[in-house]
């Protein structure tokens, strides 16, 4: 059955029932308001800053929106992308492009107009869906894309080189298209994080988004009381899959525009949040906030809230178990994955293994694992070696990409490109990406490791280590090292820290400066490379 079918049921079953719920702490600030504002009460409540939706006007938006494609022609195979900020709006023109039978194309909103244009036409879109924040750069493109037949703008004061997505859905019927979806047919193309160059095409099918929805819900147990906070972008599939527990039990949610700490917060105090996602820096800035003094929980209604669970990148254990100190009552969980595999889940800690906090699990719901060596075959247990994954979530190719495609995909296995290790007890752990191994003296070291290391460190914010060119070992271990807010701390104090590793392991490098990450919460490491791999290093910068 396609994801679709759940929003059907949904609105047949909890039409009157809210679905979701988009909170804007900036609106609601400008209009002086704060959450305290609001009572907690049951009924509807829009007003600036926090608007919601029912599962019956969920369902007819995305019926509108299929029934506009069709209208113009658009239907099985044609590709629509998505270019909006998270909003309400999202979902219902995703889940529309499905029920026409489209290929839904979400695009990354940090995406330069250029990048835009090279991921409209590597994906052969058809049709383009762009919100208030991307006029300037759809505009600089707009009569240079190949492809694109059909440009549609969803907010107010529509631009002149697109037709007005709002305008058009009110004269459009709310009636449910009845196209035929089966498993195999094509749903979705999603990109690559582009951590390693220009993004690439990620094609899935129905029964690939089915699998993300069942394993989820698998994984957290998702109940009708339930309320999920998602913060992280809708175009990148975290996000969504994990929504996707909401859907299946008909569950609400709500969509927060904003990370900072008192936001997320007042958001699970005020909405009743009881199962939330973050990204490591947004756990770390909680985090600090609460050190600081900045936050007090006394402030805020959180007794509901059962789960936090992060994901997106390898977790250090250290966070976790501060996390722990400061939220006992809490279940914590950890789901790897990657859009290759339909995001989260194809490796799954569970709430039940606390105390493997540092792997990333086993096999997930629905999902075989693999660690192999350069050969494709498995490693003895303890042994380092490619982490590879095997299930209905794995991607059909990359899309017009066979050599990229073969390279990855092998007898059914989606190689990862993740070095990991499997423990005497079945638990996996992430070593590094092998991209990102830096050979040093002819001895391995995996960045991961030592960034976990260094973030106990109780004045360091963030890390990453990556390798800088060496004449006599080839490559050194250089951490680029981000300190708290208003934290001091010198060279000589890090060096002595880092006497607890290893000699071989310890960076032989220290650099202060900000850790950049992507919206997905990944560290930036190519463009690092480029800052102090692709010229000279400011020798005040560093320590030898």
């Amino acid at each position: 059955m396609p994801i679709t079918d759940f929003l059907v049921r949904n609105a047949n079953l909890y039409g009157d029932e809210v679905s979701l719920i988009e909170i804007n702490p900036e609106e609601q600030e400008k209009h002086g308001k704060t959450w305290r504002d609001y009572e907690l009460v049951e009924t509807t409540r829009n007003t600036p800053g926090r608007t919601e939706m029912t599962w019956k006007d969920f369902d007819c938006r995305a019926n509108r929106f299929a029934n506009l494609l069709l209208s113009r022609g658009f239907g099985r195979g044609d590709k629509i992308a998505i270019l909006l900020m998270n909003c309400l709006e999202w979902l219902p023109i995703y889940f529309g492009a499905l029920k026409a039978g489209c290929i839904v194309v979400p695009m990354n909103y940090r995406y330069t107009a250029d990048e835009i244009k090279y991921c409209l036409e590597l994906s052969e879109s058809d049709v383009l869906v762009f919100g208030p924040e991307f006029i300037g750069r759809v505009e600089n493109i707009c009569d240079r894309i190949r492809g694109v037949k059909l440009t549609l703008y969803a907010g107010e004061n529509c631009p002149t080189f697109a037709e007005s997505y709002d305008k058009l859905i009110t004269y459009t019927s709310s009636r449910d298209p009845q196209i035929t979806i089966s498993d195999e047919d094509n749903a979705a193309i999603y990109f690559s994080s582009g951590t390693t160059g220009f993004p690439k095409a990620i094609l899935h099918d129905h029964a690939s988004l089915m699998h993300a929805a069942r394993t989820e819900q698998n994984h957290h147990g998702q109940g009708r009381g339930d309320c999920f906070l998602c913060i992280p972008p809708l175009y990148h599939t975290g996000a969504k899959m994990h929504w996707f527990g909401s859907l299946v039990s008909g569950s609400r949610a709500v969509l927060l525009r904003g990370v900072k700490p008192s936001w997320i917060l007042n958001a699970v105090s005020e909405e009743q949040c009881t199962i939330v996602w973050l990204l490591v820096p947004w756990a770390q800035d909680i985090l600090d906030a609460i050190d600081r003094e900045d936050i007090d929980l006394k402030n805020y209604k959180l007794d509901q809230w059962r789960l936090m669970h992060i994901g997106a990148q390898p977790v250090p254990p250290s966070l976790v178990k501060r996390w722990q100190s400061v939220f006992p009552r809490h279940q914590y969980d950890t789901n790897y994955g990657l859009s290759e595999s339909i995001g989260p889940g194809c490796v799954h800690l569970g709430v039940e293994n606390i105390h493997k906090v540092g792997a990333i699990g086993k096999a997930g719901f629905g999902w075989e694992v693999m660690i192999a060596d350069e050969n494709g075959n498995p490693v003895k247990q303890g042994e380092v070696g490619e982490l590879a994954v095997r299930g209905a979530g794995v991607m059909k190719c990359y899309y017009n990409d066979e050599a990229a495609t073969n390279a990855v995909l092998r007898g059914g296995w989606l190689f990862t490109g993740d070095m990991a290790q499997e423990d005497e007890d079945g638990f996996i752990f992430l070593v590094d990406r092998k991209k990102d191994v830096i050979i040093s003296g002819g001895e391995n070291l995996y960045p991961v490791q030592i960034e976990d290391f260094m973030r106990a460190h109780d004045k360091i914010k963030d890390v990453a280590v990556i390798g800088l060119p060496h004449e006599r070992l080839g490559e050194i271990a250089a951490a680029i090292v981000e300190l708290k807010p208003g934290c001091e701390c010198t060279e000589e104090e890090l060096n002595d820290f880092c006497t607890g590793m290893p000699r071989y392991k310890r960076p032989r490098k220290i650099i202060f400066a900000e850790v950049p990450r992507n919206p997905t919460g990944k560290i930036e490491k190519p463009k690092l490379r480029e800052i102090y791999c692709g010229g000279s290093l400011v020798e005040a910068q560093i320590s030898g």
